[in-house]
């Protein structure tokens, strides 16, 4: 499972929902939640933010948290 995948489970969000509401596939929902090599636009995680009544930017913060600069 993906950190999206993880975010939408945590908040037990109805992805049949999310796909009406932003106009992307159910089929897109569950690759993005499901397969890590698929990846997420930022103009999807602003709509699936927008849907599920989410701050964009704490979502953002919460998908990229592993991420680092090099050092």
């Amino acid at each position: 499972m993906t950190a999206l995948g993880l975010y939408l489970a945590k908040r037990s969000i109805n992805k049949a929902e999310v796909s009406r509401k932003t106009g992307l596939s159910t089929y897109r929902l569950s690759q993005l939640s499901l397969n890590p090599k698929s990846h997420l636009r930022v103009d999807e995680l602003y709509l699936i933010a927008l849907a599920i009544g989410a701050n964009p930017g704490e979502m953002f913060e919460f998908l990229c948290k592993d991420l680092q600069l090099k050092k």
